[in-house]
């Protein structure tokens, strides 16, 4: 009984920090977007300074993971729960290292206006930002049918995000001098758009924590 009692709480402490990682990045992700609507460099220098929480946190749940292997030895679903929860924390502190890089774009763009405003990256990030919201809840909920569900919201994020491009490539052949910050532009839309691919990941963890296999939602 002891055993399963420092299981559980091990478990559970993995599950909280995975919550609040999923938090932080949601977070991370909307003010970066927000910086660079207005081209917030100390905002920006904020978002880049804070990602060191997620890396530790990330940390933490490496060794609670490798502690209740060494020591618990785990068999069946709560191997997959320590599995997908690593995995899981993996993919949520890439998430929160796109970010960072969305809130580095800001800091190339200091000095600098907006070729146009932003009307579909932050709705790019929008969805994404759901997405991250669903993922974390399908591993909470252990709902499949909710990982399930981020292969449709994958494919719309990246329907929106190839209009982006068309667009933005337009622009560039109408006019080489937006052809520097356009890029930045591109590049913030595969940063989002790689943001969602994550989320799907996590999809897939919960998943293969409830059934045992792990589908391919990023199709």
């Amino acid at each position: 009984m002891i055993k399963r009692r420092e299981l559980d709480q091990g478990l559970g402490d993995m599950q909280r920090l995975l919550v609040e990682m999923g938090r932080r990045v949601e977070r991370a992700l909307t003010e970066s977007m927000d910086a660079l609507k207005s081209l917030d460099v100390l905002e920006a220098r904020r978002i880049i300074a804070s990602d060191s929480e997620l890396n530790a946190m990330e940390m933490q749940i490496t060794e609670i993971g490798a502690k209740l292997m060494a020591t618990q030895q785990p068999v069946a679903k709560d191997l997959r729960n320590i599995l997908a929860g690593l995995k899981i924390s993996s993919d949520l502190e890439r998430m929160g290292d796109l970010a960072v890089d969305i809130a580095k774009v800001v800091l190339r763009l200091e000095g600098q206006q907006l070729i146009k405003p932003l009307i579909d990256l932050p709705k790019l990030a929008e969805m994404v930002c759901s997405m991250i919201s669903g993922s974390v809840r399908s591993y909470l909920e252990q709902n499949v049918d909710l990982a399930y569900k981020l292969d449709k919201d994958d494919h719309e994020v990246d329907a929106l995000y190839s209009q982006i491009l068309s667009e933005l490539f337009a622009m560039m052949a109408k006019d080489p001098a937006v052809i520097s910050q356009s890029m930045l532009l591109c590049f913030v839309g595969r940063y989002i758009e790689r943001i969602g691919d994550h989320a799907t990941n996590i999809g897939e963890s919960t998943v293969y924590l409830v059934t045992g296999k792990r589908p391919d939602l990023n199709t």
